[in-house]
């Protein structure tokens, strides 16, 4: 009894175990069935979804084509260029790219124009720039030396922009030297006297030959100046053999022509000068801080040194005293002793070898100037 009892529930547990199987593979079955189906929905829907795509890219693509062979590029709607949701996707992407690409054609033609221009129209030339302004130099080689765009004058050209003329000539003084005939017939001294007396047409402009000046002197119209700037003193002093002035402190004078003296070679070129030209304005630069060598050896500065006819400073004074007399008649002075930020601080920095200007000296002094000049020319600023 127990046994069949045993190969009954034996029996019973396998057929269930046998159901249970075939449940199994049969939700399997249903489940592959259902995926299946699902796949080929979906292929369905890619090959459907594709075979849509291709047909808005073909049409897209004769659209390109047919703007290609447009007169200009342009841009069409999305409803012009498909109908289908997709479609309009793909044509919003194509105008942008479309309206790029004729951004950059416009840009490049533009560019293309642009460089057409500037072959056909070249750049101002010296003739054709329109400068402001007339400036005429004169002075020694604190104005001569490097006449290009680091030069002094050529300093004070770009911060004003001036048309300059610069008669500087290294070595010369304001004064005429001991021995010098100032009668006009036999004129031969290149010193601020005889610049001014050539341009005048005092003398005869031949001793300037070989020099800029002399070539100046024959293609400038002086007569459009709006400035003359005299630059002169410090090779004055270093002559050793030129007085300040011939009037003494306590009245008396000395028994010398005024135009063999610094003060008397500076009033007379400027009373010169103003009456010639009248509506011309005249800076006067006094000599700036020098400091002075024999060889290696220090032997003063423009404070200390004297040769006998008066220290470097006190000839920067009687600059001063000169263009004080003649303020009301358009005459400015620049201190370049005390203002031009040249002194025994800043002397290495701005003094080669302890009179010319480095290139750091040069603009520090010619930005003084170009102040002077400007706020003179331009009052209302």
């Amino acid at each position: 009894m127990d046994d069949r009892n045993k190969m009954r529930k034996g029996k019973q547990n396998g057929s269930a175990l046998l159901m249970a199987v075939l449940i199994g593979f049969c939700i399997l079955a249903i489940i592959e069935i259902i995926y299946g189906q699902a796949q080929i929905r979906m292929e369905r829907e890619r090959l459907a979804l594709e075979e849509e795509n291709n047909q808005t890219v073909q049409k897209l693509k004769a659209e390109w084509n047919q703007l290609k062979g447009a007169p200009s590029v342009g841009t069409e709607s999305a409803e012009e260029a498909g109908g289908e949701q997709s479609g309009i996707a793909e044509a919003e992407k194509t105008e942008k790219t479309l309206t790029n690409t004729n951004a950059d054609t416009n840009v490049q033609d533009q560019s293309s124009s642009s460089d057409d221009l500037l072959q056909t129209v070249a750049a101002p030339t010296e003739e054709e720039h329109q400068y402001d302004m007339q400036i005429v130099f004169l002075g020694d080689s604190i104005i001569d030396s490097d006449r290009e765009s680091g030069g002094v004058a050529a300093l004070i050209s770009g911060a004003c922009n001036a048309k300059v003329y610069n008669m500087a000539m290294g070595g010369t003084t304001a004064a005429l030297l001991p021995g010098e005939d100032a009668d006009f017939p036999t004129w031969d001294s290149r010193s601020l006297m005889g610049v001014v007396n050539a341009i005048l047409g005092n003398v005869d402009g031949s001793f300037l030959d070989g020099y800029r000046a002399g070539e100046i002197l024959k293609e400038c119209d002086f007569s459009k100046t709006d400035y003359f700037v005299i630059e002169y003193g410090v090779n004055d002093f270093l002559t050793g053999r030129i007085y300040q002035s011939k009037y003494l402190e306590d009245g008396g004078e000395l028994a010398v022509d005024g135009l063999h003296t610094y003060s008397g070679a500076l009033s007379a070129a400027v009373d010169q000068l103003r009456a010639a030209f009248p509506d011309a304005g005249i800076l006067i630069i006094s000599p700036h801080y020098c400091q002075f060598y024999n060889g290696e050896t220090f032997v003063g500065d423009a404070y200390s040194l004297n040769y006998g006819y008066g220290t470097l400073v006190e000839f920067s004074r009687v600059a001063g005293y000169v263009a004080e007399q003649r303020k009301e008649d358009h005459v400015i002075f620049y201190n370049a002793m005390e203002q031009s930020g040249i002194d025994a601080y800043t002397a290495d920095k701005y003094l080669k070898d302890g009179v010319h200007l480095t290139a750091e000296g040069r603009v520090a002094y010619a930005e003084y100037a170009s102040r002077l000049i400007k706020a003179d020319f331009y009052p209302e600023e």
